[in-house]
């Protein structure tokens, strides 16, 4: 049985753009939407102005501006993330646009830094919200319940956090949209198990050599600083540094772990850079010093450069179980970082002989 119903009006999508969007947040709903058979319209703020993406892959210039533009023409607002909204909320008309689009019960979609632009046309008020998790105490000071869930439907109001929730996100307003899929029917937008990747690649997101590359980057990181710790471990004297250290690299091995599997199950190896990472610790360790505060110093600076490449990594690709993976090891090497911190501060304080106070002479006037 076909359904006309759904052929009787093209659907008519607008996406907002800005100086700075993140590139795939505008690209894969753009694409996935396009792809369904729908009207998308490009909406910036200027007409003549090429728009760049923060990743600068994407440039593009608006079919149109917010300052015409009337929502009850569309079915649907997107709004991606990245710098963008934080020009978007400047722009009284972008504001207004997305105001009315709610007030009409139009579908509004918002990801990552997006909801910034919902929050300054206070329309998140007794909402559930997510956003990508930097936002996380903006929203709930707009009165909305922040949920950190890849996506959040509340009524007309579709929220995701970053680029690896995107093809849920974009599944989720396809569905939404009457949109069942020509030869192949999209999953279901809650279930975590299926193969997400490949509708992030179909709508131009990550490839499976983008992905595999970022777990090997992660995996070359993990398996370095797995062999520096045992280095650091071996020879450290301090009872209670040695057990932090040892409860580190067992979460380094279970990362390390977790990322082989992955890599396995996507038909791919470890890279030569992952699989030579460890001989290059052992090399650079070697020549490390031995007193206790220099390697507590040491493996600081390691968890230090591993939070830098993971956050990387953590808003890369539009693949939501090597974003989840990526994701656990920051939140890990987050932990680590604030108890190395804090145990370095006590060494070195109990070091530090506090200034005796001055005895109070009355400052002559």
């Amino acid at each position: 049985m076909t359904d006309h119903n759904n052929h009787s009006h093209q659907k008519k999508v607008a996406i907002l753009i800005e100086q700075g969007v993140e590139d795939a947040e505008f690209t894969v709903p753009y694409n996935g939407l396009k792809q369904a058979g729908m009207e998308v319209v490009v909406l910036g703020s200027r007409m003549n102005e090429k728009y760049k993406g923060k990743q600068a892959k994407l440039s593009i210039q608006a079919d149109g501006t917010t300052t015409e533009a009337i929502a009850a023409e569309f079915d649907a607002v997107v709004i991606p993330g990245g710098m963008a909204p934080d020009k978007m909320r400047q722009n009284p008309n972008t504001v207004r646009f997305v105001q009315d689009a709610i007030q009409q019960g139009k579908l509004v979609a918002a990801v990552c830094h997006g909801p910034q632009l919902l929050i300054e046309g206070d329309l998140l008020k007794g909402k559930q919200v997510t956003g990508f998790n930097a936002i996380a105490k903006d929203i709930i000071n707009a009165g909305a319940n922040y949920l950190d869930e890849p996506l959040v439907v509340d009524g007309n109001l579709i929220t995701s956090r970053e680029p690896g929730d995107l093809p849920m996100f974009t599944t989720a307003i396809l569905s939404r949209l009457g949109y069942g899929g020509k030869d192949a029917a999209l999953p279901n937008e809650k279930d975590p198990t299926a193969e997400w990747w490949k509708l992030g690649d179909a709508w131009s997101g990550s490839t499976k050599g983008d992905i595999s590359k970022g777990l090997n980057t992660a995996l070359a990181g993990e398996r370095y600083s797995l062999e520096a710790l045992q280095k650091y471990f071996e020879k450290e004297s301090d009872s209670e540094i040695k057990s932090l250290f040892q409860e580190i690299i067992g979460n380094k091995q279970r990362h390390t772990e977790k990322l082989e599997t992955y890599l396995h199950r996507l038909g791919e190896k470890p890279s030569l850079g992952a699989n030579i990472a460890n001989q290059y610790a052992k090399v650079k360790t070697a020549l490390t010093g031995s007193d206790d505060i220099y390697q507590l110093r040491s493996a600081l600076g390691d968890v230090q450069t591993g939070l830098g490449d993971i956050g990387n990594l953590c808003t890369m690709f539009t693949d939501p179980v090597a974003t989840a993976i990526f994701k656990e090891i920051y939140q890990d090497l987050s932990k680590s970082e604030q108890r190395l911190g804090e145990l370095y501060r006590t060494r070195i304080s109990s070091q530090v002989q506090p200034p005796k106070p001055t005895t109070g002479a009355a400052v002559s006037m």
